[in-house]
């Protein structure tokens, strides 16, 4: 049973989400900044570029740096792990390097089929790459992000998100995107 007294001291989910708002709001930080400010702790993130880099996606400005614009938002148990691990290293495992590989197909990043379909290794790399020199980021540290999540997905509409967005702003080419990487499979690596 919960204690009353523990109960008025945590705020709601409601502040909760505000208070993440306002933290993903902040001024997005390139990756070599971020990479070294992480915590281990659970939390939410966001992905931010200029609108030049993905220009047919419409995304809300930054409110600190106007000339960025929302991509996409993500939760992690480690904010660290999540980012480090999955979305700079591994499109196994991250569903922006898959969604993002397939909407450069322009790039011509090539796939392979392990139990599911990645980037060969080299590709693995150019890709961490340009996210590096493309993309910024900002995040939130919260207990429980699974509990908050989806009111920022819906609060924020963020073009590379897909599931908890509301259908209308659904981006079709970020669909087609997701397809087009699923079938893109190469022969498997020796």
């Amino acid at each position: 049973m919960t204690n009353p007294e523990t109960r008025r001291d945590t705020p709601t989910d409601g502040a909760r989400v505000e208070e993440a708002l306002r933290l993903l709001s902040g001024a997005p930080v390139e990756l070599d900044v971020a990479v070294k400010r992480l915590s281990r702790g659970s939390g939410v993130y966001a992905w931010w570029a200029a609108p030049s880099v993905l220009p047919d996606l419409p995304g809300p400005p930054n409110e600190n740096v106007p000339s960025l614009r929302l991509l996409y938002v993500g939760r992690a148990t480690s904010l660290r792990g999540r980012i480090l691990r999955n979305h700079l290293r591994r499109s196994g495992s991250s569903t922006l390097r898959r969604t993002l590989a397939g909407l450069l197909v322009a790039e011509g990043y090539r796939t392979t089929w392990t139990d599911r379909v990645v980037l060969v290794a080299e590709d693995e790399a150019r890709l961490t790459a340009w996210m590096h020199a493309n993309l910024r980021l900002t995040w939130a540290e919260d207990p429980e992000p699974e509990t908050i999540e989806a009111d920022l997905v819906r609060r924020l509409h963020p073009p590379l998100n897909v599931h908890g967005v509301d259908p209308e702003h659904v981006q079709p080419a970020v669909v087609a995107a997701k397809n087009s990487y699923d079938a893109s499979s190469g022969p498997v690596e020796p």
